[in-house]
């Protein structure tokens, strides 16, 4: 079965790519594994400078990299432009840091076991598989196979099947920086076949950007297979917004954090939670800049937001708010699909939401808002908290006694004060309860797919 790039914004067909055989994906599974056993012998000097120049090949390419994930899965160019640049920016990062990172360290006082030395040594894992989702084509990618690739392991690709032109161009990068053949190969498979090829021996772990029920699957083939899983999953970031707080500041950044890359990030804020004092105010404010947006295509200047990725998403979506009005929620703005060509959806801010709507307990996946009323800072937690899912979170207050208490309530993997969850190379991401396991980035990233070994002497 062909596998389809379809462009969100008209629907048209852009090409089809055949699926991999059983075949094509063993001949790249062996040259993943032959190409491990090269790299693991390669120094970090080395290893370093492939990476650089695959870091400077991506530089090169910004332009049409961007224009080919904005025609694949729909964001506004200009972001396409800063997720590419952001990419680049990661694979530098681990070039730079990787041996830093993995340096290991020894025992001050060896003769407390009986040694005259005790170290630790990090070393890689071997071949791992990726399954990647289509929100941010390359960067997910990339925040997985530049520290995977520095630490000395080889990487398997199965992207999501609604961007096979991304897959492809990944399938070189990193080759056409110097890191040995087969160190990085994508699989044009259905998501069918990522069983077989994670019971694969040579294969040793996985990791996972994606929906809640794919990673429960993946997971468990893993557990079956004594594998290790890193699992970044779903998220319904709280935005919590207090009376102390810069209400313009706050609505300004909540409007980002809500549409950007068109409201499709596990990392998005989607529940904004309101002081009770401030929340009409903020409705107001917020409701007006959301309306302000400009809905089109993602391809010219000035488009704020784009189509959803695919028509499924958008149905998910519709499903989801209609089942909110229909239970007496309010849609202050949006709420309805327009007419016209592509998977759009307008930018839409809900009130009265109640546990009785499925929007309360599920993932809204496009620039659909949620806002709550919150009597005071605990309840306020109690509403944050009152989900399956555990990725990030935004606190806004400027009371420290506040700020100090809703920070340690928060059930979340980050939390930003005063500002917008984002991920950094240079900080650990990830989430707890449903939101996954693990952790990509900074050193906790790279040490994720390596066996840290212990070393005594006598």
């Amino acid at each position: 079965m062909p596998i389809a790039s379809i462009n969100p914004a008209t629907g048209e067909t852009i090409a089809r790519f055949e699926e991999h055989d059983d075949a094509e994906i063993d001949a790249r599974i062996a040259a993943a594994a032959a190409a491990h056993r090269t790299l693991r012998g390669t120094g970090f000097a080395q290893r370093r400078e492939w990476m650089h120049a695959a870091a400077d090949v991506l530089d090169a390419d910004v332009d049409t990299a961007a224009e080919m994930i904005t025609a694949e899965m729909g964001k506004p160019l200009a972001q396409a432009r800063a997720e590419v640049a952001k990419s680049a920016k990661a694979m530098r990062f681990y070039a730079d840091r990787a041996e830093e990172f993995l340096s290991g360290w020894t025992l001050d006082d060896p003769s407390a076991v009986g040694a005259s030395r005790a170290h630790t040594v990090y070393q890689p894992l071997g071949v791992v598989l990726a399954v990647m989702p289509w929100n941010y084509p390359i960067w997910q990618v990339i925040r997985f196979a530049a520290p995977a690739l520095m630490a000395g392991n080889t990487g398997l690709l199965k992207h999501a099947s609604n961007v096979p032109q991304a897959a492809l161009y990944l399938d070189t990068l990193f080759e056409r920086g110097g890191f040995p053949e087969g160190s990085f190969r994508s699989l044009l498979i259905p998501a069918a076949k990522v069983e077989g090829v994670l019971r694969d021996p040579r294969v040793v772990a996985a990791t996972l950007t994606g929906s809640e029920p794919a990673g429960r699957s993946v997971a468990a083939i893993a557990g079956s297979e004594v594998k290790h899983v890193v699992l970044e999953l779903g998220g319904s970031d709280p935005f919590l917004v207090m009376p102390s707080a810069d209400l313009d500041r706050a609505v300004a950044t909540a409007v980002t954090s809500r549409t950007t890359n068109n409201g499709q990030a596990c990392i998005n804020a989607k529940r904004f939670i309101v002081h009770a004092d401030v929340h009409d105010a903020f409705v107001e404010k917020f409701a007006a800049a959301m309306s302000a947006l400009r809905v089109g295509d993602p391809m010219a200047d000035g488009t704020d937001i784009g189509p959803l990725a695919t028509r499924s998403g958008r149905e998910d979506l519709i499903e989801l708010v209609d089942d909110a009005v229909a239970g007496g929620a309010t849609a202050v703005v949006g709420g309805s699909v327009p007419d016209g060509d592509g998977w759009f959806y307008p930018p839409t801010v809900l009130t009265g939401l109640t546990p009785q709507m499925r929007l309360y307990r599920e993932e809204a996946f496009g620039p659909v808002a949620s806002v709550y009323r919150a009597a005071d800072a605990e309840d306020a937690l109690r509403i944050a908290n009152d989900t399956t899912f555990g990725l990030s979170s935004a606190v806004w207050t400027e009371d420290a006694d506040e700020e100090e208490r809703l920070v340690a309530g928060l059930d979340a993997g980050a939390v930003f004060v005063n500002g917008m969850s984002i991920s950094y190379p240079e900080l650990p991401f990830g989430g707890i309860k449903d939101s996954g396991v693990g952790r990509e980035l900074s050193a906790e990233g790279i040490r994720e797919f390596c066996n840290l070994k212990s070393v005594w002497k006598a």
